[in-house]
């Protein structure tokens, strides 16, 4: 009992102490956890989907990158764009492109649905590349941060690091809480249900469909989120988030932490960049750093193999009752 007290406690713990960190580090480490909690919302956003309702889709970048660019794309040049109105209208561009693609590729299934996820994500990817309206491969430059005012008082100044890592923090421990009341729904426990069986889920009358369509939607917009987050961060976009490279890495990390698990899905996004950042490290692995991904494919093999269920497999051992402890009860 204590030790599943002390797991239920733990994220809240660790969200204090990451509260915590702008005050203790520098800005270099400051840069690379807010990249962290960016990636740990758009790895949550794809663990809804493959870990939850049993769709694996290999073209989420698409949703990602379109934040990006729906920011880019809104403010003017050399401006300033006000958050309260350019983060919503990037979400829902996302969320609408979501629920457009799902109503087709939902029609598909197993390899079929990854190719299409994918192809989705590819048409996009080139619709940027090779065309003006998102700069081609060069990508468009977003020269400053979104503003947050109220009237002509500025609340929050996000050109400040450590303000614009609060801000990543708080949206991802929001993302979190919101997953986790869904989850914990009768929606959730529905998709679970299609997730294991879905004729089972249909002949006993639930709209499969339905249910499948709006988590497909949420999952593109949270996704929207992370990506809209990113593109404040870099102040660019490029091609290259739409990639088919931004989904297979966001994939590894759901796999890494754990799938089936929303803790699992943030510990995944933290142990693959800080492991992406440690074997990429020239002062550590020498001429072998730019191999690092091939490390990186070793460590995965080696969890999928011996950790079935992720990095968070380790924390859910931790926190289940030994068999006697149980039986008393």
């Amino acid at each position: 009992m204590k030790n599943s007290r002390l797991v239920g406690f733990l994220p809240w713990l660790v969200v204090g102490l990451l509260a915590l960190f702008p005050l203790v580090e520098s800005t270099f480490y400051m840069q690379l956890l807010t990249k962290v909690l960016i990636m740990a919302i758009f790895a949550m956003s794809l663990d809804l989907l493959v870990g939850y309702t049993g769709l694996v889709s290999f073209g989420h970048a698409a949703y990602f990158g379109l934040a990006g660019y729906a920011l880019a794309l809104m403010a003017p040049k050399y401006e300033t764009v006000s958050l309260w109105w350019s983060f919503p209208a990037s979400i829902a561009v996302c969320a609408l492109f979501a629920l457009i693609t799902g109503m087709l590729v939902l029609r598909t299934r197993g390899i079929y649905f990854i190719m299409v996820t994918l192809a989705f994500a590819q048409m996009l990817f080139f619709i940027f590349h090779d065309t003006k309206l998102g700069g081609g491969s060069d990508g468009i430059y977003i020269y400053a941060k979104p503003t947050m005012k109220l009237g002509e008082m500025e609340l929050v100044n996000l050109e400040k690091l450590e303000n614009f890592y609060w801000l990543a923090l708080l949206a991802m421990a929001a993302t979190y809480m919101l997953l986790h009341r869904i989850l914990g729904s009768s929606f959730g426990r529905a998709l679970q249900g299609i997730k294991v069986n879905e004729h089972r889920m249909r002949a006993l009358g639930f709209p499969v469909f339905r249910y499948q369509l709006a988590s497909f939607t949420l999952s593109g917009a949270l996704a929207g989120i992370a990506g809209y987050l990113a593109a404040v961060q870099y102040g660019f976009v490029n091609p290259e988030i739409l990639s088919w490279h931004q989904s297979g890495a966001v994939l590894m990390m759901v796999i890494l932490g754990g799938m089936g698990s929303l803790y699992g899905a943030v510990i995944g996004s933290f142990a693959f960049i800080l492991l992406q950042e440690a074997l990429s490290n020239q002062a550590w692995f020498g001429a072998w750093a730019k191999h690092w991904q091939l490390g990186m494919g070793i460590l995965i093999m080696l969890v999928a193999l011996f950790l079935p269920q992720g990095l968070a497999g380790l924390m859910q051992k931790f926190g289940k009752k030994p068999e006697t402890e149980a039986a008393d009860e």
